[in-house]
């Protein structure tokens, strides 16, 4: 991601045993129950590292400040992958602006995102684990005769995109649950502090963007998005460390 914003240089150690933890998951060796578990807990720590981080930021609201980040999306399937940020930026509390450039050379799509800098962080670990997930798992998936490439894959995308959408909401809902006392004891609700997060995410979105316009829905026409889902309900909610160098430009017809 190309960074607009003033970011940190630490590693948080929560979002490291995330990735350790996702290293072991891809393992060959390891098997596929233990591979599972290790998701499992990968998922259920980045979600509670979100939740801490806006703990944190309550007592402390320069911990944790708001940041922004443009993200350039490569041909093919530019949009279909900004789709996927999108769904991962919006369900851990940021928000995207598809910005679309018409060149001699051809249209670039670019995503610019704003957000709390500990979620900003959480979405490019996600994406690029992710982006990487469904280039795998769709290069293995045969097209049927009868379909257009393109089109089958585009609606592979799609079901990856919304299968990873409900297993965040599902993740970051069980996180701010859990961690209701430890609002309580703060004097607030999970509820009010993340709606004041959110809140002023939007509000840095509009100032930047003062009349944005809601896209149209995509309309696919291939059959491709039930072997999606089923990829996106397997996939690790994380980065896999040693592949994150080719996260973009991977998608190849």
């Amino acid at each position: 991601m190309t960074s607009t914003a003033q970011g940190r240089t630490d590693v948080d150690p929560m979002l490291a045993k995330v990735r350790k933890l996702l290293a072991k998951a891809a393992d060959p060796a390891t098997t596929p129950e233990e591979a599972e578990s290790y998701t499992a807990k990968a998922a259920a720590l980045a979600a509670a590292y979100g939740i801490d981080q806006a703990l944190l930021a309550e007592a402390d609201p320069g911990a944790d400040p708001m940041g922004d980040r443009v993200v350039p999306l490569d041909a093919p399937y530019a949009a279909d992958k900004g789709d996927l940020l999108s769904v991962i930026a919006h369900e851990l509390r940021c928000r995207a602006v598809r910005r679309i450039d018409r060149r001699a050379s051809g249209k670039e799509i670019t995503l610019h995102l704003f957000g709390h800098a500990s979620d900003l962080d959480r979405v490019e670990v996600l994406f690029t684990s992710l982006l990487l997930q469904a280039t795998r798992d769709l290069t293995r998936t045969p097209v049927p005769r009868d379909q257009h490439a393109a089109a089958f894959r585009r609606s592979w995308l799609a079901g990856f995109a919304m299968a990873i959408q409900q297993r965040l909401a599902d993740a970051e809902r069980r996180a701010a649950a859990e961690a209701a006392p430890r609002f309580a004891a703060a004097g607030s609700t999970a509820a009010l502090v993340l709606a004041s997060r959110s809140e002023l995410v939007e509000s840095a979105m509009h100032d930047a963007y003062p009349h944005l316009r809601t896209a149209r829905p995509r309309v696919l026409s291939g059959s491709g998005g039930r072997h999606g889902w089923d990829a996106g309900q397997r996939a690790d909610l994380g980065e896999r460390s040693r592949l994150a160098r080719a996260a973009r430009g991977i998608l190849r017809t």
